[in-house]
């Protein structure tokens, strides 16, 4: 896991680039450089060794005649079995960075659909005078670019270019829909003006000063072209569980030690079961979860299920109202944007406690939800609502339009997701794939992990898993009242039935109650610093005032526009201060 930093154009300047990739240290804590590779290309990588542990893998990484140039982030899992199919090939070293350049030299692009992993990449061909950079399928590892001052920058973290002396600019327009609707700008904008995310499954490529892109990976091609009809029940389960198996053996391919988070659902408890199905030592396996110290929100009952099956050591970190405004802060500034709220907060912890424990990767069970239907709106679909971005738990609304000024108000669009199946359940997952959940979290929990230099890895996100289970009929996904049905006769198998059947539980802490309990005077602090800079021109200070009035009386039942506020305080103290 890694940072990467590029600019490319006219004459590089090398104390600009040392600045960028200086920024993400965090990411890349045991080795830093930088290289102005010719006049109008510097490449910069900051690594944290998982693979290989030797300075041999170091990156910047040439080919052995010099003509390609490579900084990559992430890891390619299947490795080994491209190596095996690259005998020609001069490997001088153990890592799959290695692997990946050779691969790009024997296959040209089309060596991106035969990377099972996560990763973003920028290649330098120097004889084609061409830069290519990539990003994994689902868009599990960042890379951000802008073109400023005739020149193209790009780098892992926003933060990096705002080193490089990009000029922050709010998006007026990214900010009234999130603010309005509750939704994050789609894959291809930021909350930043003129800076922009590749988007999962994409590729960039510069030459001769003019940018083309395009996406390399067809999603909706490669589920249309499964056909399962002959499939039984029986068949759909065990070739699924014998996707997920490999998907999680292959993520346990690492030079260090690898633990899991832990929640108490379904998700992570069938993780933990397969990885001690697979006769790991399960007593030498460190598992995270967090608390809050509020058992009405906890899962350790649940978790102690799973850890009474399998044995592995779990340590639990507990997140307290006391650190909640100095974390708050400090989140922020690793996010570049707004994020989710406490929760964030809390899983925060947990990559804290893997790095003390010197356990530097961890697995975790993010995508399920997705793939098998498992939120509440997948069993009631309502097409009038395809359009608004989800939001889980409450009943009523989680925005507050009316405390908008009029004309900032009228920035703010509804956002049209794509249907390419035509099919509503599936387009539904498609939204949440590609649109709304995954790369809200898939952000959120990057950084987060990252600022305490643990790769995070997604065995879930597995592209072979999630295709199948897209491809699936509905009544595997849905059945009556329960959901994710294909996914529970897995469990049964594998981990307690109290976990394998217990119901959809979002993942939350006691934000509402601390907001309006003991971190109120901080709570509100923040709302008055987002109306000292947004007041009159975004917000309308009178009614945000009088919305929050109301919230503490407690008439209402969630407290996600109470966090956008205090979010925006975070973001006016960091950026406008």
């Amino acid at each position: 896991m890694c940072g990467i930093v590029t600019i490319v154009g006219p004459q590089t300047d090398p104390v600009v680039l040392e600045g960028m990739n200086r920024c993400l240290t965090h990411r890349g804590p045991d080795h830093r450089d930088e290289r102005v590779i010719s006049s109008g290309l510097g490449m910069g990588h900051t690594r944290l060794k998982i693979l290989d542990l030797s300075d041999d893998a170091n990156q910047p990484i040439s080919s052995p005649d010099g003509r390609y140039t490579m900084i990559y982030n992430g890891e390619v899992y299947n490795y080994l079995e491209l190596k095996q199919q690259m005998p020609e090939y001069p490997f001088c070293t153990q890592s799959d960075s290695e692997v990946v350049l050779a691969a790009y030299m024997k296959w040209g692009k089309d060596a991106l659909n035969a990377f099972n992993g996560m990763f973003a990449l920028v290649i330098w061909d120097r004889e084609e005078g061409t830069l290519f950079a990539a990003r994994d399928r689902f868009g599990v590892k960042p890379l951000y670019y802008t073109s400023y001052d005739n020149r193209l920058w790009m780098a892992s973290e926003i933060k990096a270019l705002f080193a490089a002396g990009i000029p922050r600019r709010e998006s007026e327009e990214a900010w009234a829909e999130y603010l309005a609707f509750g939704t994050y700008p789609d894959p291809e904008k930021t909350f930043w003006d003129g800076i922009y995310p590749l988007a999962g499954g994409h590729y960039l490529e510069w030459k001769k000063g003019r940018i083309s892109s395009g996406k390399w990976y067809d999603f909706v091609g490669a589920v249309e072209s499964k056909d399962r009809d002959e499939w039984t029940e029986g068949e759909w389960i065990n070739r699924y569980r014998e996707v997920l198996e490999d998907a999680v053996q292959l993520r346990f391919r690492s030079d260090v030690p690898v633990g899991v988070n832990l929640s108490g659902g379904l998700d992570s408890g069938i993780l933990l079961g397969i990885i001690t199905h697979q006769n790991r030592d399960a007593q030498g396996l460190e598992a995270f979860t967090f608390t809050s110290g509020d058992e009405r929100y906890d899962e350790l009952p649940w978790v102690r299920q799973m850890i009474e099956q399998t044995g592995c050591h779990l340590n639990v970190k507990e997140l307290q109202v006391e650190d909640v405004p100095e974390l708050a802060m400090r989140i922020q500034l690793a996010q570049d944007e707004p994020y989710g709220g406490f929760p964030t907060l809390a899983y925060s912890r947990l990559f804290e406690a893997a790095r003390t424990k010197g356990t530097n990767v961890i697995l975790d069970g993010q995508g399920l939800d997705e793939q098998w239907a498992g939120y509440s709106y997948y069993r009631h679909i309502d097409a009038s609502k395809f359009h608004i971005g989800p939001v889980q738990g409450s009943k009523t609304s989680p925005v507050r339009p009316n405390c908008l000024v009029k004309e900032f108000m009228n920035l703010a669009k509804p956002r049209v997701f794509p249907r390419p199946f035509g099919d509503l359940l599936r387009d539904l997952q498609y939204r949440d794939i590609f649109h709304t959940k995954i790369p809200r979290a898939l952000r959120f929990n990057d950084r987060i992990s990252m600022m305490h230099s643990v790769e995070l890895r997604e065995p879930m996100l597995d592209y072979r898993m999630v295709e199948l289970a897209v491809s699936a009929p509905p009544m595997l996904k849905i059945r009556g009242e329960e959901q994710k049905w294909l996914l529970r006769r897995i469990g049964e198998q594998i981990i307690p039935k109290g976990v394998a059947l217990a119901p959809k539980r979002p993942v939350q802490t006691p934000q509402r109650e601390w907001i309006k309990g003991a971190l109120r005077p901080w709570a509100q602090q923040m709302i008055h610093i987002a109306l000292d800079q947004y007041g009159s021109r975004w917000l309308d200070a009178s009614k945000v005032i009088e919305e929050w009035e109301k919230y503490k009386e407690g008439s209402v039942d969630n407290s996600f526009f109470v966090w956008q506020w205090i979010n925006m305080g975070l973001w006016a103290k960091a950026y406008n201060s």
